[in-house]
This record gives C-alpha cells, sequence and structure tokens, in this order.
C-alpha cells in the first residue's frame, strides 16, 4: 500500500512540475535556423495569401458560386487555419533562445492539428460525393446539394474532426509525463505518448482503432464515389469531349485526396520502431513538414492550374482590378 500511494506522489509530482515542453525542432545550429525561418515565413505568407485569395475569388466571381466552389473555398479556409496551428509558434521559436511552449498551449494546438486534419478528411470525402451527384445524379444535383445541404455537410466535417480530436488530447493530457523535451517542433500525438510514464495501451488502442476508422470511412467514401464517377463516365457519356469535361473536374479532387491521405498513412500509421536513428527522425519530421506547412500551400495551386473556371474567373478579377486601379489614376 505504502509503495502505491509513493507512486501515485509521484505521477502526480511529475505531471504538475512539467509547466512547459521543450522542442528539439529540426535544426540546432543557429546560422540553419535563420535560412529556415525565412523559407517558412515565405511559405506561411504564400500559403495564406493562396487560400484567402481563392475564398475571396470565389466569394465575388458569380461564376464560382455553385457548391463545388463552396467547398473548395471551404477547403482553403480550412488549409489557412491548419497551417496557422503550427507556422506561427514554429517561426518563433527559430529565433527564440529556447524552442518552447507552454503546457496548456501544447494541448491546445495538438486538439486543432488533429481537429482540423480530421475535418479536412471528412470534407473531402463531401466532396467527393459532391462530384459523384454532380455526374451521376445531374437531375437531382439542385436539391441534393442544396445550400442548406452544403453547409451541414461543411459543419459536420468540423464537429466529426473536432469531437474526435477532443478524445485523442482529453485521453493524451490525463497522462503523466516523466520528460519534457519533445523530439519534433510541434506537439505530435505519438511524440508526446513516447515521454509518458504511464500506460499508453488506450492511447494506442485510441490512435489504431478512432483514428484508423475515421481514415477508413473517409478513403473508403472516396473511393465509392469515384468507382460510382469513372463507371457513369465510362457507360454513360460517350462523346471525347463530355469525358474529358467529367475527369478535369475530378483529377484536381483526386491529387489532392492523394497526397493528403497518403501523407497521413506514411506519417502516422508506418510501422514504430522503438530505436530510430538520426535519419529516421529527421526524416519523420521532414513528412511532417510537408504534411503541416506544404499542402495547405499545394492545395490552391492544384485546384488553380488545373481548373478553367478558376483561371477564367481570376483573369476576369485582374482585368476589373487593372480597370479600377487606372480609371482611378488617370480618369
Amino acid at each position: 500500500m505504502g509503495e502505491k500511494n509513493l507512486d501515485v506522489m509521484f505521477e502526480e509530482n511529475t505531471t504538475t512540475a512539467i509547466k512547459e515542453f521543450i522542442f528539439v525542432g529540426l535544426t540546432s545550429s543557429p546560422k540553419m535556423q535563420i535560412i529556415l525561418f525565412l523559407i517558412f515565413f515565405l511559405i506561411y505568407v504564400t500559403t495564406l495569401i493562396e487560400n484567402l485569395g481563392m475564398v475571396a475569388l470565389i466569394g465575388t466571381s458569380a461564376c464560382l458560386h455553385t457548391p463545388m466552389y463552396f467547398f473548395l473555398s471551404s477547403l482553403s479556409i480550412l488549409d489557412a487555419c491548419f497551417s496557422s496551428v503550427f507556422a506561427p509558434k514554429m517561426l518563433a521559436n527559430f529565433l527564440a533562445d529556447k524552442n518552447s511552449i507552454s503546457y496548456t498551449g501544447c494541448a491546445i494546438q495538438m486538439y486543432f492539428f488533429i481537429g482540423l486534419g480530421s475535418a479536412e478528411c471528412f470534407l473531402l470525402a463531401a466532396m467527393a460525393y459532391d462530384r459523384y451527384v454532380a455526374i451521376c445524379k445531374p437531375l437531382l444535383y439542385p436539391v441534393l446539394m442544396s445550400p442548406k445541404a452544403c453547409i451541414l455537410l461543411v459543419v459536420g466535417s468540423y464537429v466529426l474532426g473536432l469531437l474526435h480530436s477532443f478524445i485523442h488530447t482529453i485521453f493524451t493530457f490525463q497522462l503523466s509525463f516523466c520528460g519534457s523535451v519533445i523530439n519534433h517542433f510541434f506537439c505530435d500525438i505519438t511524440a508526446l505518448l513516447s515521454l509518458s510514464c504511464s500506460d499508453t495501451y488506450i492511447n494506442e488502442l485510441l490512435i489504431f482503432y478512432v483514428a484508423g476508422l475515421v481514415e477508413v470511412i473517409t478513403i473508403l467514401s472516396v473511393a465509392v464515389s469515384y468507382i460510382y464517377i469513372l463507371t457513369n463516365i465510362v457507360i454513360g457519356i460517350h462523346s471525347a469531349a463530355g469525358r474529358l469535361k467529367a475527369f478535369s473536374t475530378c483529377t484536381s479532387h483526386l491529387i489532392v485526396v492523394t497526397i493528403f491521405h497518403g501523407a497521413i498513412l506514411i506519417l502516422h500509421f508506418q510501422p514504430k520502431s522503438s530505436n530510430k536513428s538520426p535519419h529516421q527522425d529527421m526524416s519523420d519530421k521532414i513528412l511532417a513538414v510537408f504534411y503541416t506547412i506544404v499542402i495547405p500551400l499545394l492545395n490552391p495551386l492544384i485546384y488553380s492550374l488545373r481548373n478553367k473556371e478558376v483561371k477564367d474567373a481570376l483573369r476576369s478579377s485582374w482585368r476589373r482590378a487593372w480597370v479600377k486601379i487606372i480609371s482611378y489614376f488617370f480618369v
């Protein structure tokens, strides 16, 4: 009984002693930290400009006021928020003497990391359903994808994502932590579990089954939607021009889904090694940078470069902007 009480007191003292976590980060070289700060600052600013610019373009272009572009606008808002979970703190730490985050700040960062990432999984599945209805059930499209239905799908994506994150965050931050040095550049759940003195069996089950279920459901939803879409295109559309137009509305989404889910599966569901080499640690961090920082940068580029309607709306928007500038100064 006495030993049990001592164990409880040790766990409580360990938990209360940790007021902040220290990130190992991407590099310990001061020169490299400055270089990485400049690179990631440029990427982050570009990401915000691209995604918020996409939202503004869709909002001001009447030709883009359709469910497909409503979802794309929602994806751009989500990507801007997702990159903002990591980038500001990471940029500040590049210039700080100590790469730290408070205990509460770490919990909040992990919550939004998992929540917004999960919400994007559900939102990409909703976008696949939108393409399925548009191509396979065009006569029912105005009914099935009404403004109310679109809003419910977007709100539902956020609710399910944040609920999923709430479960992981609660169970993770009930653990006792024996150390405060996180071998990462943000509060990743697996990096936090490796610091715990407590039994993490339940947490690992939650990652494998609950997070795995989110992946399976959303990937299957996309796969089933595109099986129906491809079948309809091959059987129901006989002209080459019609097939090309149908494919063109789907390719950008398929590229985004493949990159996003591929990064998740490699990052979180690869076999874990108890003794990782420094090379493996760096590879995981580089992949995490791609998932958290680079993908939100790529998504609007993929949709804009491969979408004729977006490119036409962008040209029209530029022309209107130049006309206003010229008329302001010269008329």
